[in-house]
């Protein structure tokens, strides 16, 4: 785990410290390298743990704009359809790296595709 990774936990922690009905907290992390590539990862403090996802070099993005949003429903959505921390931050990450790829506001990503890249030859770029 890197420093930025563990740095985030503390807050992650003081987040569910002050609002304790919270069981999961979960921060995006961009690394901007230039403006058409990022490096894209995520945290989670759920109720079972601390989790740092897969880390992608996001290149030739297209649009920024609703990375955050399909991050927060696709976490949801990975919670209900998996029930697993671990799988649905990875589904979520995904989803929202694969995002910077489409133009506009809402993720057109397939489930089929957002599987695929979560479960990838860990690699961590992203192509489209």
């Amino acid at each position: 785990m890197d420093s930025r990774a563990r740095s985030y936990r503390g807050l992650l922690e003081a987040a569910r410290e002050r609002f304790p009905n919270l069981g999961i907290v979960a921060v995006t992390l961009r690394e901007s390298k230039s403006a058409d590539r990022n490096g894209w990862s995520a945290v989670l403090l759920g109720r079972s743990g601390y989790r740092v996802s897969r880390a992608y070099d996001i290149e030739d993005i297209v649009d920024r704009v609703g990375g955050g949003d399909a991050f927060a429903a696709a976490l949801i959505f990975g919670l209900l359809e998996h029930g697993d921390e671990s799988r649905a931050l990875e589904f979520a990450v995904a989803a929202s790296a694969l995002k910077h790829g489409i133009p506009g506001d809402f993720n057109l990503a397939a489930r089929e595709e957002i599987e695929r890249l979560a479960s990838g030859d860990g690699s961590g770029r992203v192509n489209r």
